[in-house]
């Protein structure tokens, strides 16, 4: 993995939210009580894991998202400004609460519901407003927490541009064949593989998109076809304990790694380490690496 000297341009659009964490001794069944051992608070949602991900390894970031106008937007906010990144293109909304998630967690499985709220409110003309960054930014990412029709717009925008833009596909949905052709790249979970592309076989997907979709499971693991053979990188440490942030993770070291020009097998190398360190820590933000971690 090589570091160039040139600091990363890169617009996460994207949602953003603040993560209730209970601790119990098994995830609840249907009509089911448990009870938690702790409850803690994390900041979260994808695109803000994203986007302080990128920060902390070095990129410059703009993060365009909407939060609502509420002391949990606040908190949001003042977070990410202290984890250096830019927030002239966060909006706020009276017409909803910020975002929130509410996770039951035990022994590596998690049970996860999100309340989008004020990250529906994200639209087109907000991405509009950020055109002139978009028109001098090196990298796009994007995920499926915000509503499809500013994904879409989002990456027709990059594409005007001839910008590269990824795409981490959680929560999984169906993809117009126009914008799975604009991404140059797809992170998708190997459960939810057939809700984007239906039920063909994966080895049949990973062949038709080489080198741009790229299956991950629980166990930090990577597969993808690189034009000549399938390549399985896998990376689970023993202390593999925390599940969440890992996709946003994975996506993140990858694309700074593809921003600083290394080859595809040393981004997807460098996303698998970033998401395994993030596994040791509880919070889909808290265990995130810094450039520092990587550079002596």
């Amino acid at each position: 993995m090589n570091f160039s000297s040139q600091q990363p341009k890169i617009i996460v659009v994207g949602s953003s939210s603040v993560d209730l964490v209970l601790e119990t001794e098994k995830v609840p069944c249907s009509n089911e009580t448990v009870i938690a051992s702790t409850s803690e608070s994390f900041f979260g949602g994808k695109g803000a894991n994203q986007a302080v991900g990128a920060a902390r390894l070095g990129a410059k970031v703009h993060f365009i998202g909407c939060v609502g106008m509420d002391p949990l937007g606040q908190q949001i906010m003042r977070n990410m400004i202290g984890e250096n990144v830019n927030i002239d293109f966060v909006f706020e909304t009276d017409h909803d609460a910020s975002g929130t998630a509410y996770v039951t967690t035990s022994e590596g499985s998690s049970a996860i519901v999100v309340v989008p709220a004020a990250n529906n409110y994200l639209n087109n003309e907000h991405i509009e407003s950020a055109d002139k960054y978009f028109r001098t930014t090196d990298f796009i990412l994007l995920q499926l927490e915000i509503s499809m029709d500013v994904v879409e717009f989002t990456v027709n925008k990059a594409k005007k541009y001839g910008k590269k833009v990824g795409l981490y596909a959680s929560p999984a949905q169906r993809l117009k064949d126009e914008i799975v052709e604009n991404l140059d790249f797809i992170v998708v979970k190997s459960n939810e593989l057939h809700i984007l592309f239906g039920e063909e076989q994966r080895e049949k997907i990973l062949k038709k998109y080489f080198n741009k979709v790229f299956v991950r499971d629980d166990i930090n693991s990577t597969v993808y076809f690189d034009g000549t053979e399938m390549k399985y990188c896998r990376n689970d440490k023993d202390n593999t304990i925390y599940k969440m942030g890992m996709g946003d993770a994975f996506t993140v070291g990858f694309s700074v790694a593809l921003c600083h020009d290394n080859d595809i097998e040393d981004c997807v190398k460098f996303g698998n380490e970033v998401s395994a360190r993030v596994s040791a820590k509880k919070g889909s933000q808290t265990g995130l690496p810094r450039i520092s971690d990587f550079i002596s």
